[in-house]
């Protein structure tokens, strides 16, 4: 029972009435009544951005949309059709006006997204009629669209110019001279530039490592509202379906790919969703020569949304050509797999999706269930042994191909590496049977350096009897995949690639610095040349003005000898005198003289 004590307080709360608030006034846009508290949270608002979804809508053309401008359009000559494309449709596409089309008397509105797609939608309206030779070769059409989003040449994209990207001394120079490019053939499209230009754009490029940084900054000339119009029209152009477009249209992923990572957020989506389009467009068998080299040179770019972009559409690709994915997976892992560490979570979380859309395309039954562990295991290392014990409870059936061990060969060398016995003896077991049903040599060849060592070390090292003889075991299997008598000769083939290997690195590496010397010493020349000219130029212009001088002293001394010669004389310099004003003095003048 509780005591009341002297030092006891009570509080007593008052009881207080507030008036009612007044209704607010009804605006146009906030409106009387509940809050958005207390909406039903099945209600969305209405004054919310709605945003599209993944797949943008079509363009829909605005001049050409009836059959009546259509016939009125083709009924013109083929001067005045190529007039009215290149003078009228692409200035509106790139955002310019039509010189004189609207009228003198009328303004001018300014040009926005939606204009600019639907110019690009008259042009691709135009190329179904007449066929893209005609529109984007003899009207000009596809050259345009080249100088506006690759005025450097495909050799400079993503600034990997000389000495940069998988192709040494290539880039993506290389990639272009791969295939017959029917879009390649202007001026500066193949990488007809010289290596300073290549230089100076891939300087510019790398000097913004950022999307903060301007388009300026990272060599973009063209103005943003000419780039989005230019891949809008290739969005346009793929949205048409038309295989024949597909040899213009595919060679500029490269540019869509590069404009991921411009400044302006309407450039962005436009090259995104270009992008997308001409990956739905391509043909399968595009994909090893046109599309995966290119989407490794945009993983090489310093802009992170060049990236996720460029893993977005190998997930797209998986997808679309998963054979031909399938062949590639002994390049592809390796290159996304060094994305997963990158600093931006945006771009982690997109290697990780398409780590696991390019695994998936792997059509050996046997891991299929395993491919979600073994992706997990190579984002998370510390969850290998997950992944190689759902690797245990596979029965090897089918023929083990070299895609199939390209997944499974990072994280079974990496299990090799770790300190538990009993793990390691998992490992070669999964080796063992999987080395059993290798098709041919050359599958598992360039995964032997990767195992035989580890396999040799456990051998040699794990102190129990019976792990070291399943590891013996294991390394025997793989020795004859690999197509050796015993296992010194596979461990000195191996390692007789590897140098091999080293040697060709290191001759490269050479090569390199001789080519860096050799551009230092053609600048460090051109520089003293320059350097040379412009001392010549300035001991020549002091000479001159040294000249100049002297003749305005040379100058003003005649001018004042001869301000002193008529101060001596009677005569002005009209020849009066300078007394009595006449030319001829009177006789009472007093400078007269008979």
């Amino acid at each position: 029972m509780a005591s009341i004590s002297a030092s006891t307080t009570h509080k007593v709360v008052k009881k207080t009435t507030t008036a009612p608030k007044p209704p607010s006034k009804s605006t146009g846009i906030l409106k009387s009544g509940p809050s958005a508290k207390t909406k039903p949270s099945g209600v969305a608002s209405s004054s919310a951005p709605q945003r599209r979804g993944s797949v943008a809508p079509k363009l829909k053309p605005s001049e050409l949309n009836h059959p009546d401008s259509l016939s009125k359009f083709f009924s013109l000559s083929e001067a005045e059709q190529k007039d009215r494309v290149t003078n009228e449709f692409l200035p509106h596409c790139f955002g310019e006006r039509a010189t004189f089309h609207e009228g003198i008397a009328k303004p001018h509105t300014a040009s926005t997204t939606q204009s600019r797609g639907a110019a690009a939608a008259d042009i691709a309206v135009i190329v179904k009629s007449l066929g893209p030779i005609v529109v984007l070769k003899r009207y000009g059409v596809l050259n345009e669209i080249e100088k506006t989003l690759l005025p450097m040449g495909i050799g400079a994209v993503f600034g990997n110019g000389p000495g940069r990207g998988i192709h040494p001394g290539g880039g993506m120079r290389k990639i272009a001279s791969t295939a017959s490019l029917a879009s390649m053939d202007s001026a500066n499209a193949v990488g007809n530039t010289s290596t300073t230009d290549l230089q100076s754009l891939s300087t510019m490029s790398l000097a913004g490592t950022s999307t903060i940084a301007s388009d300026s900054k990272r060599g973009k000339v063209t103005p943003p509202s000419a780039r989005e119009g230019a891949l809008l029209l290739i969005r346009a152009f793929c949205e048409l379906g038309m295989k024949s477009l597909e040899a213009y249209v595919v060679p500029l992923l490269a540019a869509a790919l590069d404009e991921c990572g411009s400044s302006s957020s309407s450039v962005r989506e436009a090259a995104e969703d270009a992008a997308v389009s001409i990956v739905s467009l391509a043909n399968p068998l595009a994909v090893p020569l046109l599309i995966v080299p290119v989407l490794f040179e945009a993983l090489r770019s310093p802009e992170w949304r060049v990236k996720a972009s460029a893993l977005e559409r190998l997930c797209q690709v998986a997808s679309r050509a998963p054979r031909q994915t399938s062949k590639l997976l002994p390049k592809i892992i390796p290159t996304v797999t060094d994305q997963i560490w990158d600093t931006k979570p945006q771009v982690t979380k997109a290697a990780l999706a398409a780590l696991l859309a390019v695994c998936q395309t792997n059509d050996n039954p046997d891991i299929r269930p395993a491919i979600p562990a073994v992706v997990h295991a190579i984002s998370k290392p510390a969850d290998t042994y997950k992944a190689v014990e759902e690797l245990m409870a596979t029965t090897f059936v089918a023929t083990v191909d070299a895609s199939t061990l390209s997944i499974l060969c990072p994280v079974l060398s990496r299990g090799l590496k770790e300190k538990n016995a009993l793990r390691k003896r998992s490992c070669c077991v999964v080796i063992e049977n999987m080395s059993r049903l290798v098709d041919s040599p050359n599958a598992v060849a360039p995964f032997g350096p990767l195992l035989v060592p580890e396999l040799k070390k456990v051998v040699e090292n794990v102190q129990f009897e019976d792990i070291r003889d399943v590891a013996l075991s294991a390394l025997q299997a793989l020795t004859r995949a690999l197509g050796h008598a015993d296992i010194e000769a596979a461990v000195s083939a191996i390692m007789r690639e590897e140098a091999e290997r080293a040697e060709a690195e290191q001759k490269r590496i050479e090569e390199a610095l001789e080519e860096e010397k050799i551009r230092e010493e053609e600048m460090r020349l051109k520089e003293e040349e320059e350097r040379k000219q412009f001392k010549e130029a300035m001991e020549a212009q002091r000479l001159l003005d040294k000249l100049a001088l002297e003749e305005e002293e040379a100058k003003k001394q005649k001018e004042m000898l001869k301000k002193e010669q008529l101060k001596k004389s009677t005569k002005t310099a009209g020849g009066k005198c300078q007394g009595c004003g006449l030319k001829k003095c009177k006789k009472t003048c007093l400078f007269y003289n008979e």
